[in-house]
């Protein structure tokens, strides 16, 4: 069938969902997510379903984010549709995490944003050459959504709040270092490697080793102990700091990215990943996260940083707060404060 610029169907033993919405690089809508929560839903006591498939037609990437020029014009209103799709998304993301079937995501090419959501909570994450992780929501005013405060704060030596603040794009080999992705195989080699699965599902293991290539050397390890020692700092500010008087070249170019970032973001991004670590549930960071997008999405930053690189594309953001020191603890105690009980967020069941 084909719902929502999404394609989902049985193909043997494996229910497949294949995103098909190419000339916006697979952005999610509210439709995407419910029509693969509706068909994952349905396969979650299926006999017949021993695993998912999760890809996208076309080769320019898997998924690029959400849709985030209807985020902001539902922002500047009264922000509800934007609470729909972070509804919705989120439900998504939560069920990917809690899904009873193993799971296969294809991260070929662009994996961003709302497709870092539907990669990480799967058992299975392959990479390839094309492949491109980000999170960069700390850009446009916004910060790690989708799981981000479980799956970034989880990974070793602070490499996810490195991710988190900086925004930074890795390849192949740095996604396997930091865990984004299990597995490595050169996309010429997908199309047999999806034969193999479809046929044999039960061996999904055995043949993504058969399939296994060389990402090789990870840039990224080349620096660990550095961002292990800087973002493990206790506050954004130290952070800041302890980048400026590092005296490297590297860790002077880190300094000068948070420097373009947005305080707001930054700081939420920062508590966020410290809450989402004490999280004792993925739910109950989800929760969480839903409390801070249902009010980040109305800000300030989140408008004037997506008109500054998406609409005008000047890149000229225009912060307000200004600084890390006038973004106070009471500024982000409100955005992470509980919603009215009939407006908090809840999982499926």
């Amino acid at each position: 069938m084909s719902a929502a610029q999404v394609l989902t169907r049985i193909e043997g033993r494996v229910g497949r969902i294949t995103l098909d919405r190419p000339a916006a690089l697979h952005a999610l809508t509210t439709a995407m997510c419910q029509a693969m929560t509706d068909c994952l839903l349905a396969w979650c006591e299926d006999p017949t379903v021993e695993l998912v498939l999760l890809d996208h037609s076309g080769e320019r990437g898997f998924c690029a984010g959400g849709d985030i020029r209807m985020l902001a014009e539902s922002g500047a209103a009264d922000g509800r549709q934007a609470r729909e799709f972070f509804h919705a998304e989120y439900r998504l993301n939560d069920l990917l995490f809690r899904h009873p079937k193993p799971i296969l995501t294809v991260m070929d090419g662009i994996t961003m944003g709302g497709g870092a959501g539907l990669a990480l909570p799967s058992r299975y994450r392959l990479a390839t050459e094309r492949t491109t992780f980000a999170m960069p929501e700390t850009g446009i005013g916004l910060f790690p959504d989708v799981g981000g405060g479980w799956h970034l704060s989880r990974m070793p030596g602070h490499l996810g709040l490195w991710l988190a603040l900086t925004g930074a794009r890795i390849r192949a080999a740095d996604a396997l270092l930091l865990g984004v992705a299990t597995d490595y195989v050169e996309s010429a080699r997908l199309a047999d490697l999806k034969a193999a699965v479809l046929a044999e599902p039960g061996r999904v293991e055995a043949i993504l080793t058969e399939f296994e290539g060389d990402a090789g050397r990870p840039p990224l390890a080349a620096h660990q102990d550095a961002i292990a020692h800087l973002f493990g700092a206790g506050s954004m500010e130290e952070i800041v700091d302890g980048l400026e008087a590092a005296g490297d070249d590297w860790t002077a170019a880190q300094g000068a990215i948070l420097a373009a970032k947005s305080p707001q973001a930054m700081k939420v991004a920062f508590r966020q990943l410290a809450r989402g670590a004490r999280c004792a549930t993925f739910s109950e960071n989800m929760r969480m996260e839903y409390r801070i997008a249902a009010r980040v999405v109305r800000t300030h930053d989140f408008l004037e940083g997506v008109r500054a690189v998406i609409v005008d594309k000047d890149n000229q953001p225009r912060w307000d707060p200004p600084t890390l020191s006038q973004v106070n603890d009471s500024y982000l105690d409100a955005i992470f404060a509980p919603l009215p009980s009939e407006e908090e967020w809840s999982p499926l069941t």
